[in-house]
């Protein structure tokens, strides 16, 4: 920066703050996106109104009667839907309110389902990055699809189809080291 203001400067100016910005936002956008590897701004922004729209959603919803059919339909299909995707800790069926979807639902709980966050959940991979060059390379599949999107979401019932693909030079690293590499699958791969 310049020069140390002086004595009156620091006086007259002492309310002024030219660290932080009203347009920054208090940087959560940013934190969030370093924390998940989220490569556009796009995406943050697409997780933020879709959370909103969620939010908004359980408001109309709680907003019914109680004892309307209709209100205690859409409000476990909500929630069960929300928890089939990973989103919320529980589902409609079980012990989930209509609050949890104005409290917990947020972009962080949009981002702990993207795909290189759940390889690093699984210990595929060491951190983010890694697995964001791991998916973007093409060495990971999710069921029988090779994804090359790092904003692919994972739901919690595909969690477990996360997997190397057949050809990868890393899924053949690591037979290697557990010793369960054959030579028939060496010829395969």
């Amino acid at each position: 920066m310049g020069r140390a203001l002086k004595h009156h400067e620091q006086k007259l100016l002492r309310k002024v703050d030219f660290q932080t910005y009203k347009s920054d936002g208090n940087h959560r956008e940013h934190e969030v996106m370093r924390r998940y590897g989220i490569q556009k701004r796009d995406d943050y922004g697409k997780y933020n109104r879709l959370a909103g729209s969620l939010r908004q959603l359980a408001h109309k919803i709680a907003a019914l009667e109680p004892t309307d059919p209709f209100r205690k339909k859409s409000e476990d299909s909500l929630l069960e839907k929300l928890f089939d995707m990973g989103i919320l800790g529980t589902g409609g069926g079980g012990r989930g309110k209509l609050s949890d979807v104005e409290n917990k639902v947020t972009v962080s709980s949009f981002c702990r389902r993207r795909l290189p966050v759940v390889m690093t959940k699984l210990r595929m991979a060491d951190n983010i990055t890694a697995a964001i060059k791991f998916i973007e390379q093409g060495h990971v599949r999710v069921g029988t699809d090779v994804v090359t999107d790092p904003a692919y979401l994972v739901t919690r019932n595909m969690e477990d189809f996360v997997t190397w693909v057949d050809s990868s030079k890393i899924k053949r690293n690591i037979m290697r080291y557990r010793d369960k590499l054959d030579d028939f699958e060496l010829e395969a791969l």
